[in-house]
């Protein structure tokens, strides 16, 4: 297979010769040599590279999640890096003022709540403005093309982590969203994708020959990957999902759990392509830092069967109903002290089914909400 920044460098970059260009771009930024995009279009005898934007992690990947980045200069090129991961969230029109056209090479993982896809949107919308060309560089989607599960974001429940009326998982690239948020939400800028060759729809990333390069800190690879749609509501608990230890979003627990009793619960619900182990652990920063937890591992056996956001819905409500004083949702200072869950949830309905602890109404709403986006997308699809 060929992912869009080879085909781009192979055959179409003769159309961009005089331009000047901005890059968006992190350390997922690669070919299949693992050669970085900026260096290519750097030493590129073709390619003007003048500028480069950076999203949440920043440009090399360094900064944990939430933490505001500051512009600066990039160490390796000497060239202006503007992040986008700042106060506001988006780009201003100073930052443009040595670009003619912006591409966007960023490996998404599939899911609503991942930023990159935002600020991808932003950099669409203020290029509308100021008339510049936006190209994607596509990548596949690593949870595969195929599958969509979960509600979309409700009216009044807009945020950084989404923005825009679409599932938790959406089965689509980020050149094909792109497509989406241009046309459906009404961003109408010009836009270009390049296309990948040789990616099928039905691939999960371990289908493919390329190298995992985690897009973030706690992106470990294709079962975490998998988990994250639905363990990532854990986010909006007091309970620990796994951050701080090695194995973020696949294990999930709290001091006051019993990972034994909660592993035999959860197992005796024969949820599909996933088994519950108790374990024990401690994380090392976020939530009970240092601190001993119980929980449970979630083990994928069978990725075609699963479910992930059920199983989180799942594991929460089993949560909520064994430990109901000492489980609580949060509320995040960065989102105006909101609880967060409804912000990932992309609704207060979630959060008011598992306090009555029942979240079977929520289940059947979210498999009508997808089987509705996926008529929807089928026109975006550019890859079978």
């Amino acid at each position: 297979m060929k992912l869009g920044v080879e085909v781009f460098l192979e055959k179409h970059v003769t159309k961009y010769e005089g331009k000047r260009i901005g890059l968006l771009t992190n350390l997922t930024g690669v070919n299949q040599q693992l050669e970085s995009t900026i260096d290519l279009f750097f030493h590129h005898k073709n390619i003007q590279l003048t500028t480069l934007f950076g999203p949440e992690h920043g440009l090399r990947g360094e900064v944990k999640e939430g933490e505001w980045i500051d512009s600066a200069i990039d160490t390796y090129t000497q060239l202006p890096v503007y992040s986008l991961y700042n106060k506001e969230k988006r780009p201003t029109p100073n930052m443009f003022k040595e670009v003619d056209v912006v591409f966007c090479d960023l490996q998404d993982i599939g899911s609503r709540y991942y930023t990159f896809i935002y600020t991808l949107a932003h950099m669409m919308k203020i290029c509308r403005d100021l008339d510049i060309q936006v190209v994607v560089l596509d990548r596949p989607n690593p949870i595969n093309g195929v599958d969509v599960e979960g509600n979309c974001v409700k009216e009044g429940f807009t945020s950084f982590v989404g923005e825009f009326p679409i599932p938790i998982r959406h089965g689509l690239t980020i050149g094909e969203i792109a497509i989406l948020f241009n046309n459906e939400f009404h961003i109408h800028c010009h836009l270009e994708v390049i296309r990948m060759e040789g990616w099928s729809r039905t691939d999960y990333f371990t289908d493919t020959d390329l190298l995992w390069v985690s897009p973030t800190p706690n992106t470990t690879g294709q079962d975490m990957c998998l988990l994250y749609p639905g363990t990532c509501l854990i986010e909006g608990t007091n309970l620990s999902e796994g951050r701080g230890t090695t194995n973020p979003f696949e294990v999930i627990g709290a001091p006051f759990i019993n990972g034994r009793q909660l592993a035999e619960e959860m197992n005796q619900l024969n949820l599909d392509g996933v088994l519950f182990r108790p374990t024990v652990f401690k994380p090392y920063i976020s939530k009970h830092a240092h601190t001993v937890c119980e929980g449970v591992y979630l083990h994928i056996t069978n990725r075609e069967q699963l479910q992930p956001i059920k199983v989180g819905i799942k594991l929460l409500e089993v949560i909520f109903k064994r430990y109901p004083k000492q489980a609580q949702f949060i509320r995040s200072a960065d989102f105006n002290n909101r609880y967060f869950i409804d912000l990932l949830a992309g609704t207060d309905e979630l959060r008011k089914q598992l306090l009555l602890q029942n979240v079977e109404p929520f289940l059947q709403q979210m498999k009508y909400e997808a089987k509705a986006f996926h008529k929807v997308r089928d026109a975006y699809l550019l890859y079978h």
